[in-house]
C-alpha cells in the first residue's frame, strides 16, 4: 500500500558543506549592534522577524546568514527561509536553545512544503537545515508527517479524493502503525443503523458510495480516546444546491476528516498509551434521482428523529451517526472534527477554528495549549438558550434552523444531542484552509488546531 505520509525533505543529516546561520532579535541589535558584523551595520539590518541578511565572504561566498526573530515570541518568524534562501545546506549556530531550534525546524519544514502533485514541473529544490542539536527529532517528524498528511488530503482534489480513496488514506497511515480498520459501505450502512450517513451519500456513484471508516489501535484496557471527522468529500450542496462560488473549494470539505487522520498517527508514531478508535463518515453530497430532499425526516442511529430543512447542512447529519456511534464506548475523551459552518468563520475568520465542549478542562487545558503553540482555538458557548430553534414541528430535530442566527452555535447544539453529558466532548468548527500564503503556511489546505490538540492530548495521557 502506498505510503500517504511524506517524508521531511527539508531537514537534513549534517553536510559537509554548510553555511552558518544565527538568530539575531530586534533587542540583540538595539543593545548590542557592535556584535553584528560591520556588513550587517552597514546594510541597516535590524533583526525584524523574517529579515535576512547575508554576510559575505573574503571571496565573495557567504560566510554567515543573520536571520532576525524580532521580538521572539513568533515562532513562524524565520519559517520562509526554506523558500527564500539560496539553495543549499544551512545549519544553526550553536547558541539557539532546544526549544528556538525545535520551532525553526519543524517551520522550515513546513515552509518548504509544496502541493505539487499536478504540476508538469515539481517544485524547485528547497534550502535545507541540518537538525539542531538537543531537538527532538521524533516529535518533530512526527508534527510535519501529521501537518503535510492534512495538507495534502485536503488538497487533493474530488476527483482522487473521493470516499474511497479517504479509506485508503486511512488504511495507508494504520498499515504504518499496525492499526485495524474496517469500513462499512453503501447499503451495508442501512443494514447495519447508520442510515443518515447512508442518506447524504445515497446520490453518489456507486464507486463513490459512502461509508463509515472505523480505526483502532493500542491495548484495549487503556484509557479511550475517540476521534470522529466529518468527511464529505465533495459537498454539492444537494438539492439545495451552492452557487459557484462557495462550491469551488468543497474539496475541502473533508478537512475534518483530515484532522482527525492526522491527531491519529501523532498519537500511534509517539506510542501514546490509549485505545484510539477513530471513525470517519465518508461521502460525497452529490445531486441525483436518489438525493434526499429538504423535507424529508430520517431516524438517526440514536433514535432521535431529524427533518432535512436544508440538504446543504449535510455534514451534522453524517456526524449524528458516527457520534452516537462513538458515544456508545464510552470514551475518555471524545473529540470530533468537521468543515462544518460558514458561520464560525464570519465570527472567527479563517485562522481561528471555533471550540465548542461541555468539560470545562478540555476547554481549558486545549486553548493554554493553543497559546503555547501558536496554534490557537477560541472557545464558544453550547448556549442552552439556543436549543429550541433546533425544534421541528415533524421531528425530534431540525438540521438548519430558519433565520441563520447563531449558526455555529446551533449546528454544535444539534451535535451535542448525540453526545451523553457525561462523556467529555468537544466539538472543533475548522476552516482548514489558508486563503493567503505566510511563512510556513502556503496558501491551500491547512492543519488548523492541529497542534494545540496534541499537545493536550498528550499531557491528559501521558504515563
Amino acid at each position: 500500500m502506498t505510503d500517504c505520509l511524506r517524508p521531511l525533505s527539508c531537514l537534513v543529516d549534517t553536510a559537509e558543506a554548510v553555511v552558518s546561520l544565527r538568530l539575531v532579535s530586534a533587542e540583540q541589535v538595539r543593545t548590542a549592534a557592535e556584535s553584528l558584523p560591520a556588513f550587517a551595520r552597514a546594510a541597516g539590518f535590524k533583526g525584524a522577524a523574517g529579515a535576512v541578511c547575508l554576510i559575505p565572504a573574503a571571496d565573495g561566498s557567504v560566510q554567515e546568514i543573520l536571520a532576525g526573530t524580532g521580538d521572539g515570541t513568533d515562532r513562524w518568524a524565520t519559517a520562509a527561509l526554506s523558500t527564500t534562501l539560496p539553495e543549499g545546506t544551512y545549519a544553526l549556530s550553536a547558541d539557539v536553545d532546544p526549544a528556538t531550534a525545535a520551532a525553526v525546524a519543524l517551520g522550515w519544514e513546513l515552509g518548504g512544503y509544496a502541493f505539487d502533485r499536478y504540476k508538469s514541473k515539481p517544485a524547485a529544490p528547497r534550502a535545507r537545515l541540518v537538525w539542531p542539536q538537543g531537538v527532538d527529532r521524533a516529535e518533530i517528524t512526527r508534527q510535519a508527517e501529521a501537518v503535510m498528511l492534512v495538507r495534502d488530503l485536503v488538497n487533493t482534489p474530488a476527483e482522487d479524493m473521493g470516499p474511497a480513496a479517504l479509506e485508503a488514506a486511512v488504511r495507508s497511515v494504520a498499515s504504518r502503525h499496525g492499526a485495524a480498520v474496517s469500513a462499512i459501505v453503501g447499503d451495508d450502512l442501512l443494514a447495519q443503523n447508520y442510515p443518515v450517513i447512508h442518506a447524504v451519500g445515497r446520490a453518489a456513484a456507486p464507486d463513490r458510495a459512502p461509508r463509515l471508516i472505523d480505526l483502532s489501535w493500542g491495548p484495549e484496557e487503556a484509557p479511550k480516546l475517540t476521534l470522529v471527522g466529518k468527511g464529505v468529500c465533495f459537498d454539492t450542496g444537494g438539492l439545495d444546491l451552492k452557487g459557484a462560488g462557495p462550491m469551488r473549494l468543497m474539496k475541502k470539505d473533508m478537512g475534518g476528516a483530515a484532522h482527525a487522520l492526522g491527531l491519529a498517527h501523532l498519537v500511534m508514531a509517539a506510542g501514546l498509551r490509549v485505545r484510539l478508535r477513530v471513525l470517519i463518515a465518508a461521502v460525497e453530497n452529490s445531486v441525483s434521482g436518489s438525493s434526499m430532499r429538504p423535507g424529508d425526516v430520517f431516524r438517526s442511529r440514536k433514535g432521535l428523529t431529524v427533518e432535512v430543512t436544508n440538504t446543504d447542512a449535510e455534514g451534522r447529519l453524517i456526524l449524528c451517526d458516527a457520534l452516537a456511534e462513538a458515544d456508545a464506548g464510552s470514551p475518555q475523551l471524545l473529540l470530533d472534527f468537521a468543515t462544518l459552518t460558514g458561520a464560525a468563520r464570519v465570527a472567527l475568520g479563517p485562522d481561528l477554528p471555533a471550540l465548542f465542549t461541555n468539560d470545562d478542562s478540555v476547554a481549558a487545558d486545549w486553548q493554554a495549549a493553543g497559546m503555547t503553540e501558536q496554534d490557537p482555538v477560541w472557545r464558544m458557548p453550547l448556549w442552552a438558550g439556543y436549543r429550541s430553534m433546533l425544534d421541528s414541528p415533524v421531528a425530534d430535530l431540525d438540521n438548519s434552523p430558519e433565520g441563520g442566527m447563531a449558526g455555529s452555535i446551533t449546528a454544535a447544539l444539534f451535535l451535542q444531542e448525540f453526545v451523553s453529558a457525561s462523556t467529555p466532548w468537544a466539538h472543533l468548527d475548522v476552516f482548514a484552509w489558508n486563503p493567503k500564503g505566510r511563512a510556513g503556511r502556503p496558501a491551500g489546505g491547512e492543519a488548523l488546531g492541529l497542534r494545540s490538540v496534541w499537545a493536550m492530548v498528550r499531557t491528559r495521557f501521558a504515563s
